[in-house]
């Protein structure tokens, strides 16, 4: 009864010592932001205001204090544990989505950013903060025409013979327009919202103070990654001219895929605001209906969207990290009638070095082929540690179960889904930790592996192991091709070339195993019902 009792006294001193290190830290985040802001001369106090500032401190208080409290009484791990727990995230990723709804811009961005990493939050907070996508901040037709005149010199009117005012989509920092050029052209102009630029900077350092303060109060979570990448990202995405670069860059790059549509960039009335694009319709690649009334097989724009990845990540190391549902449409060609998958919005690229992008390679190989020692190897090369089931499993999103039987063998249930999305919560102080630990261009693909397969869960094509053999292909090529360039011997040149061939061969092979298999089950399933139907008469 007393170690029961003297128990219970060290919690309540422990919490009652983070509730006080919560309202220091509170007024530290408070004192430094102000000092910052009035003390910095590239920080306008008038464009961030003491309500955006305090909106933010309160909010992540509010959550902090509800962690701490609410769960204290609560023995760990039990069943009250685990529901009371989902709650607080619940309550706490509503105010979390409040709060970036309220401020806009940067914590927009980064509330969609954490809202697609599907298999390493706790459900709660990614299906809550998912609504971002299509709440984002409109600018008023004022503000677009100011943002015109002041980069390219003219009015709408002078540069256009049209100009839709109700845009085609609003995003964290820019909106589209549907227009119309003087010489008969249709195009897509996208303007950036004209307060961004000044707030971003701001915006980004209130987030490290405040993250700073969380991780005093919770030591185990780690969250400086997510400000690493805003800091680095941020700059890159609200320029335009970056954005037009890399979307002919990738166009150049994937050239050979003619299912491949990047929209054509008019340099001539582009700027770091403004970028005019060819317009391309179609409609969003989660949307099954529009497909089925298209006549557009959902297989095969999975299959396409996974050669197109496995393409960029293994062999280019050059990856367009945000492909959710409005940056990836698919159509038939108005000429050919050919299913087409069109890449908008290029603003974020992750650039990957060539050791990471080998590692990775042979780190995916291992998984393919159920290599589980290289598995631990290239997992731990890549910054995982002992971490590494973890990690393997945080890149596959499958349990440690299947990896060891093999992702490609054993198809994914709906029960080891739902069993993954649970055990992110669980394993919550662990994910954050090797997320701060692994290498920061992992973090992007991340999150890019996330709306992937959220795309795949969406067309029903998630189980299908055809995009692991497409993914298998490409780690083949690109091993092939490092190998090549680091020998001169024509000998050893020509027997790595026959090795690649024997590989994609017996991957050819596999395929066509896989695909007759599904034809014999439906001859079966076809016979059964020829059977059937005769005696029902």
């Amino acid at each position: 009864m007393k170690t029961s009792l003297g128990r219970h006294s060290i919690r309540s001193g422990d919490m009652a010592r983070r509730a006080l290190k919560l309202a220091s830290w509170t007024s530290v985040a408070l004192a430094a932001s102000g000092i910052c802001l009035y003390s910095n001369k590239y920080l306008d106090p008038n464009d961030f205001g003491a309500v955006r500032v305090g909106r933010a401190v309160a909010t992540t208080a509010v959550i902090s204090y509800d962690y701490l409290t609410s769960l204290r009484s609560v023995p760990y791990g039990s069943e009250e544990y685990l529901q009371l727990r989902s709650k607080v995230h619940l309550r706490s990723a509503r105010r979390l989505c409040e709060l970036c709804c309220a401020n806009r811009g940067t914590f927009i961005k980064v509330g969609q950013h954490l809202g697609a990493l599907d298999y390493l939050l706790p459900e709660e907070y990614t299906s809550t903060l998912k609504v971002l996508h299509s709440q984002a901040p409109q600018s008023s037709m004022k503000e677009v025409r100011q943002v015109i005149r002041e980069d390219l010199g003219k009015e709408i009117h002078d540069l256009f013979l049209s100009f839709d005012d109700t845009p085609l989509g609003a995003a964290s920092l820019a909106q589209v327009h549907k227009a119309v050029l003087r010489d008969g052209r249709t195009v897509a102009v996208k303007v950036q919202h004209p307060k961004v630029q000044a707030q971003s900077s701001k915006d980004i350092l209130l987030m490290e103070v405040l993250v700073l303060a969380v991780k005093q109060l919770f030591p185990e979570f780690e969250f400086m990654w997510l400000v690493d990448e805003a800091k680095k990202n941020l700059p890159l995405e609200l320029d335009f001219l970056n954005e037009g670069r890399n979307a002919e860059k990738v166009a150049q790059m994937l050239k050979h895929f003619d299912f491949l549509k990047v929209p054509h960039i008019y340099w001539e009335l582009s700027t770091k605001r403004v970028l005019l694009m060819e317009f391309v319709d179609g409609g969003q690649v989660n949307d099954r209906h529009y497909m089925e009334r298209n006549k557009i097989d959902v297989n095969e724009i999975s299959r396409h969207l996974g050669r197109m990845y496995s393409e960029m990540i293994f062999v280019n190391g050059f990856v367009h990290c945000d492909p959710h549902p409005g940056n990836v449409l698919v159509r038939k060609r108005p000429d050919t009638g050919k299913v087409e998958i069109v890449l908008l919005d290029h603003g974020l690229y992750q650039a990957l070095t060539e050791e990471f992008r080998l590692d990775y390679c042979r780190l995916w190989q291992s998984l393919i082929w159920t290599d589980m020692q290289s598995v631990r190897k290239y997992s731990q090369r890549l910054g995982a540690g002992d971490l590494y089931p973890l990690f393997a499993c945080m890149l596959t999103a499958r349990s440690w179960d299947s990896v060891n039987k093999g992702i490609g063998q054993t198809p994914v249930t709906t029960t080891e889904d739902s069993e993954i999305r649970n055990h992110a919560a669980n394993y919550l102080p662990q994910i954050s930790q090797l997320l701060n630990r692994v290498p920061r261009q992992m973090l992007l693909i991340f999150k890019t592996n996330d709306l992937l397969r959220g795309i795949e869960a969406a067309l029903g094509t998630r189980a299908s192991a055809s995009s692991f053999l497409n993914m298998s292909r490409c780690c083949i090529k690109a091993l092939a091709a490092h190998k090549k360039q680091k020998t001169r011997s024509l000998f050893r040149r020509a027997q790595i070339s026959l090795r690649e061939a024997v590989s994609l061969w017996k991957i050819n092979l596999q395929e066509l195993v896989l695909h007759l298999k599904g034809l014999r089950l439906t001859g079966w399933v076809w016979a059964l019902l020829c059977w059937l139907l005769p005696a029902s008469h």
